[in-house]
């Protein structure tokens, strides 16, 4: 996908990138090493073979071409809530793009603006912003988001009708 070589398991953890990346190509790895445990292919499997791709070894080991999943219904982006971190922050599965900058968003008919890092804010307002991730994160400065806004896994997330102003 996009010029780079991905290894691991087909059990979806590359199917968004496949889906953003426009174009991939998948293959399926037929070389296995002796001995190959039964729960420890990272290891066993898949770590030899990317250390031999990164070292440029693009002839090795034995593949063949797979046609991959069936993508066409897959999200580029999940546009809710996927994760509450430890300080209640709401981890999204929408990736940021700058041209969301200065944009209000929606969660729950609560209109949140944005604002790039939490002293943009006073206490207790919430916010959102770009992590670390680079995706879109909900917070509340000295809060919890997820107490205060009253948010949790599998809520949805989108760009507020037009307007700026945070109730």
């Amino acid at each position: 996908a996009e010029g780079r070589w991905f290894v691991g398991p087909e059990n979806g953890l590359f199917n968004t990138l496949a889906v953003q990346a426009g174009a991939a190509e998948w293959q399926v790895i037929d070389w296995r090493p002796e001995p190959l445990s039964a729960s420890f292919h990272g290891r066993d499997l898949f770590a030899p073979v990317a250390a031999r791709l990164a070292r440029g070894d693009f002839a090795w080991p034995r593949r063949r071409p797979y046609a991959g999943p069936d993508l066409s219904r897959w999200p580029a982006d999940l546009l809710e809530i996927v994760y509450i971190d430890h300080y209640g922050n709401a981890l999204t599965g929408w990736r940021h793009r700058p041209e969301l900058d200065g944009r209000v968003l929606e969660v729950r008919g609560i209109r949140i603006p944005w604002a790039g890092t939490f002293c943009r804010v006073g206490e207790g307002e919430a916010f959102w912003y770009r992590n670390s991730m680079g995706l879109v994160e909900i917070a509340v400065n000295r809060g919890r988001a997820d107490r205060v806004l009253g948010l949790a896994p599998g809520m949805a997330v989108g760009p507020a009708p037009a307007g700026n102003e945070y109730r």
